[in-house]
């Protein structure tokens, strides 16, 4: 396997992480394959730089990466539970070994800010530590038989083959969020990172293959496979993966949803989101302010979760309007691993067209400007990358704002009511995160109450984006459905198993049905 590391930055990032150039591509775990696909390059987003390139997998190889997990999963699903928990428990030593290189190689790559890579690194090493203690709580539930002598009780038993497709913008934790709980549940797992990000995919797989070979963990357990949209369709058509966990856009997800869905298959969807804070007239305006901030320009709103709209009570929409022009005004814009800035770039350059166009239909549509956005220009912007932040008065059925733009644009729509407010909230076609800043305690039980958000997340007096490990994440429509992480999530990569035990020395029918021969 050939891997052209040209950027001296990352190329020190990967040193560090112990990745010699050879190693990159196409992984059954423990070797790489000497891949004959074409070359993906990764160019970051934060200079321009070229970072690196992988070889992209082949049909053979990907084949042979099936052929290998399947035979890992024969051997990996009896191993006890505590047991491979206590490997995921190395897992997460590891990576807090390796915080700060691949922190500073998320961020290099992707472009979000250093504070924020290291914060994803710090999520894979908290579903690690949940990993862990959910080796010993896999349970299932006992119930009481109507037949006498009887016992009835459920088991969950390992899936199989888990497909886990991730997004750039989140290029590792989410694939911890899949894999930690798989392997904990005794799944095997295939991760196809995303085209745009592919390094971070090959330091995550040498810094597990150091944990693996230690404990002779068998070779397939954890695979990756790189390449672009078709080899994504090729997971979600294999009927050999019973799961595919895909992370996306909404139309990517309807895709791997009715391919998946057609051969009968599971799949376990994250996709977009059109999230909203609710700004009563009762909200501590001082206190929610970073929170909007953070959610509306984090990660160059490229996160699902980030903050699209701003529902706020017209006896404070001046007061609003001021702060977030005082605010937006001292953000600092530039190259995310300097950690004196608070947003780094776009993905590329596409994303920041898609965002031009955005504003130009905000604008169509009589959309009020508040806070001007544009692409930066500049030796300091010399990757084409940067944006300023935008900031828009509407009206919340405008087709612009209905829609996902994966960029920092913050939308403001009055409201008079509490109803006609939620009414605003559930108004969009996705459904992840929500949230309403509130000191009202009627306002705030009304909005979690089941005449309140549909969404799959809904806060209060904290903002939509940084959900906990604890909890379930994921949201309703067009967001897809499913659920990652905490709580009984790991039972989406798990088969239910109803048993019952006759220990009697008669053979009663259920229901009292009557059999005589």
């Amino acid at each position: 396997m050939n891997a052209t590391l040209e950027s001296i930055k990352s190329l020190d990032f990967l040193k560090e992480l112990g990745i010699e150039e050879k190693n990159a591509g196409t992984s059954t775990g423990l070797q790489w394959l000497d891949g004959k696909g074409k070359y993906l390059s990764s160019y970051s987003p934060v200079d321009g730089e070229l970072i690196g390139k992988v070889k992209s997998t082949t049909d053979k190889e990907y084949n042979e990466v099936i052929e290998i997990a399947q035979e890992a999963f024969q051997s990996w699903r009896k191993v006890p539970a505590p047991q491979r928990g206590e490997v995921i428990r190395q897992i997460g030593e590891e990576l807090r070994r390796y915080k700060k290189p691949l922190g500073q190689l998320v961020s290099y790559e992707m472009g979000k800010s250093l504070q924020e890579g290291y914060g994803e690194v710090q999520e894979m090493i908290d579903i690690c530590d949940f990993a862990v203690g959910l080796s010993r709580q896999l349970y299932g539930l006992t119930m009481h038989s109507e037949r006498p002598n009887h016992r009835m009780y459920e088991q969950w038993h390992p899936l199989g083959l888990t497909g886990i497709i991730t997004a750039f913008n989140f290029p590792v934790a989410v694939w911890a969020w899949n894999a930690m709980l798989a392997w904990v549940c005794g799944d095997v797992c295939i991760w196809k990172p995303s085209e745009k990000t592919p390094l971070t995919s090959v330091a995550c797989q040498h810094i597990v293959n150091q944990v693996f070979e230690r404990n002779n963990v068998p070779e397939g357990v954890s695979c990756i496979v790189n390449g672009g949209r078709k080899l994504g369709e090729t997971l979600a058509a294999d009927h050999r993966l019973p799961l595919i966990s895909a992370t996306g856009s909404t139309r990517m997800g309807k895709a791997v949803s009715a391919t998946v869905g057609a051969r009968l298959g599971r799949s376990l969807l994250e996709l977009g989101g059109n999230n909203a804070i609710i700004i009563t007239e009762n909200a501590d305006l001082e206190t929610c302010l970073p929170a909007i901030i953070f959610g509306a320009v984090g990660t160059c709103g490229q996160r699902c979760t980030s903050t699209r709209r701003l529902i706020v009570h017209k006896k404070v929409m001046t007061k609003v309007k001021k702060a977030l022009v005082k605010a937006y005004a001292q953000l600092k814009i530039g190259d995310p691993l300097d950690e004196n800035n608070h947003m780094g770039p776009l993905i590329d350059k596409d994303a920041v067209k898609t965002y031009e166009d955005a504003i130009k239909k905000v604008k169509k549509e009589g959309g009020k400007i508040v806070v001007n956005g544009c692409a930066l220009k500049g030796k300091k912007y010399a990757s084409g990358c940067y944006v300023k932040p935008c900031v828009a008065e509407v009206k919340n059925d405008m087709k612009i704002v209905q829609t996902e733009t994966f960029a920092p644009i913050l939308y403001l729509i009055p409201y008079s009511k509490m109803e006609e407010a939620i009414a605003y909230q559930n108004g969009v076609p996705q459904g992840l995160s929500s949230a309403i800043m509130t000191t009202d305690m009627r306002e705030a039980e009304n909005f979690l109450s089941v005449s309140g958000s549909d969404c799959g997340i809904a806060n209060v007096n904290i903002g939509t984006s940084g959900a906990e490990i604890g909890g379930a994440f994921g949201g309703e429509k067009e967001t897809g459905g499913g659920r990652e992480s905490g709580s009984d999530a790991w039972k989406a990569y798990m088969r239910r198993q109803t048993n019952t035990i006759n220990y009697g020395n008669e053979l009663p029918l259920a229901q009292g049905i009557k059999f005589e021969i």
